[in-house]
């Protein structure tokens, strides 16, 4: 389809709908779930062991053949963690697995296809341990990190830092740099004397954010009606 046939009414309701959903089936497998997330499709979100926990205003994003999975999996005393900050963004296939611990700071970035773990989940010469060598990860503030990039454990990735699509990060990545490659390199410095905007700034008036999208909603969904819409769906033609 190239545009959304649905009624707007038809929208909001599924917008409610999995609003609902999260709040009902996914909140309770979170040690905490800030206030003002938003999850789309958050029946293709698995949340397994934990403790799991998901700051203020994050955005997840999910869909039926890239799930969004947050798994802790430890054998060791006191056992793992996964700590997300406010306003992160997890896009669809964003894997984040925890042995240890991974901790990401606030407005922090996993586009599609990302994975992020702090253990090798086997054992070198050992096949047979179910973990393996595990050391934490520690991402900063504001990071970025590409699609498809591997974080790999013991590595901590400073503040503003970018992370390009397809690298993979065996190695600490300083602050206020674009890092790329495999194994992944510093390849650019950023202006520090350029304004940073976050997405902590995004967020800064989020009634007035949802009302802008409420808005470009109803002008984008306005003059749908359900004949079109059903129409679109059973009877697709060039165009729709």
């Amino acid at each position: 389809m190239r545009r959304d046939h649905r009624p707007y009414v038809v929208k909001r309701a599924y917008n409610a709908f999995q609003a609902w959903y999260a709040r009902r089936f996914l909140a309770p497998q979170f040690e905490r779930l800030g206030a003002g997330c938003t999850f789309m499709k958050p029946w293709h979100v698995e949340v397994f062991g934990g403790p799991v926990s998901l700051g203020d205003y994050a955005t997840v994003i999910a869909a039926p053949d890239k799930k969004v999975r947050l798994t802790v999996w430890s054998t060791f005393e006191g056992g793992g963690f996964i700590e997300i900050g406010p306003y992160a963004l997890l896009c669809p296939g964003c894997r984040i697995s925890a042995a240890t611990g991974v901790r990401a700071g606030e407005g922090c970035m996993f586009a599609s296809g990302v994975l992020v773990t702090d253990a090798d989940w086997h054992g070198i010469y050992d096949r047979g341990l179910s973990v393996g060598e595990t050391r934490p990860v520690v991402i900063g503030d504001n990071v970025w990190i590409g699609d498809g990039a591997i974080v790999a454990k013991g590595v901590t990735i400073g503040d503003n830092s970018i992370v390009g699509a397809g690298a993979v990060v065996v190695r600490d990545i300083p602050a206020d740099v674009i890092a790329a490659g495999n194994p992944a390199v510093v390849v650019r410095s950023l202006d520090k004397d350029r304004e940073m905007k976050t997405r902590r700034d995004f967020f800064a008036q989020p009634e007035v954010l949802a009302a802008r999208f409420d808005a470009i909603d109803r002008a984008l969904l306005g003059g749908n009606t359900w004949w079109g819409w059903f129409r679109s769906l059973l009877f697709p033609r060039r165009g729709d």
